[in-house]
C-alpha cells in the first residue's frame, strides 16, 4: 500500500519534469548552434585578458597598485565581462525574439508554460557565465602566474551573486523591451555602462577615490570589489556583498513586475 500510494506521488512530478528537461535540451542545442554569442561569452574575456597580459607594463608590479600588477587586477574584470556578455547582450535579444514571433504565448496553451523557457535561458546563460569565468582564470594562471583566489568560498559566492544580479538585470532589459531592436538598444547602454563600472577600461582599484566611491555603489562596481577582496586572501565585504544582493533583489522584482510573455 505504501509503495502503491509512493509511486502514485512521485508519477505527477515525473510527468511534469520530462517537459522541462526537453525544453532545457532543447534550448541547449540551439544555443549551441550561436557561435557568436559562444565567442563572445566564452572566448572573448580570455581572448582581452591574454592580449592585455601581453603589454609588458601590465606585468609589472606597481606600487600604487598595493606592490600588484596590472594583469593582477584584470583577471575579476575579464571575469566579470563574461557575466556581461551573458546576461546583457546575449540573453535578452533571444527571450524578446522568442516573445515577439509569439513562440512565449503558444506555449502558454501546451503543458510547458513560458517560464520553462525562460529558467532554461538562465540556466544556459549563468552556466556559460560560469565556465568562462574558470577559463579566465585558468588562462589567468597559467599564462600570466596570477594567483588564484586566496579566499576561494567569498570568491565563489560574490560569482554566484554577480550571475544572478546580471541575468535579473538581463531579464529586466527584456521585460521593458517590446522588440528585439529595443532589446538590443537598451541592452548596448546597460552593457557600456556595467563594463565601465566593472573596470574593463579602468579597474576599479585603479580610479581615483571619489570616482571609486561612486562606482562601488553600481552592482558591477561592488562586485569588483568583492572579487578583487576574495583574489587577494581577503573575505568580502559584507557591505558590498550586500549590495550585489540588494541590486540582485531589487532588478528580479522589477523584471517579475513588469514581464510579459506576449
Amino acid at each position: 500500500m505504501a509503495t502503491a500510494h509512493t509511486a502514485r506521488a512521485q508519477a505527477p512530478r515525473a510527468t511534469s519534469a520530462r517537459p522541462l528537461r526537453a525544453v532545457l535540451r532543447s534550448e541547449a542545442r540551439l544555443f549551441l548552434r550561436e557561435p557568436v554569442s559562444l565567442f563572445w561569452i566564452l572566448a572573448f574575456p580570455t581572448v582581452l585578458l591574454t592580449i592585455l597580459g601581453l603589454i609588458p607594463s601590465f606585468q609589472e608590479h606597481d606600487v600604487e597598485l598595493g606592490g600588484r600588477r596590472a594583469i593582477d587586477l584584470y583577471v575579476p574584470v575579464a571575469v566579470l565581462l563574461a557575466m556581461i556578455m551573458a546576461g546583457i547582450q546575449a540573453m535578452p535579444p533571444v527571450l524578446t525574439g522568442y516573445r515577439e514571433r509569439g513562440i512565449l504565448r503558444r506555449m502558454s496553451t501546451t503543458p510547458v508554460r513560458p517560464s520553462a523557457l525562460l529558467g532554461a535561458q538562465i540556466a544556459l546563460h549563468g552556466a556559460a557565465a560560469l565556465g568562462s569565468a574558470v577559463l579566465v582564470m585558468a588562462v589567468g594562471r597559467t599564462a600570466f602566474a596570477v594567483r588564484l583566489p586566496g579566499q576561494l568560498l567569498g570568491y565563489l559566492l560574490g560569482l554566484l551573486l554577480a550571475i544572478a544580479c546580471v541575468l535579473a538585470l538581463g531579464a529586466l532589459v527584456c521585460a521593458i523591451s517590446r522588440t528585439s531592436k529595443i532589446a538590443a538598444a537598451i541592452g548596448s547602454g546597460v552593457f557600456f555602462a556595467m563594463m565601465f563600472t566593472a573596470g574593463v577600461w579602468v579597474p576599479v582599484q585603479a580610479m581615483p577615490d571619489a570616482l571609486r566611491r561612486i562606482v562601488e555603489v553600481t552592482p558591477f562596481g561592488a562586485a569588483s570589489q568583492v572579487l578583487d577582496r576574495a583574489a587577494g586572501g581577503a573575505w568580502p565585504s559584507w557591505a558590498h556583498l550586500g549590495l550585489v544582493a540588494l541590486w540582485t533583489v531589487l532588478t528580479a522584482a522589477a523584471a517579475i513586475r513588469t514581464f510579459r510573455w506576449e
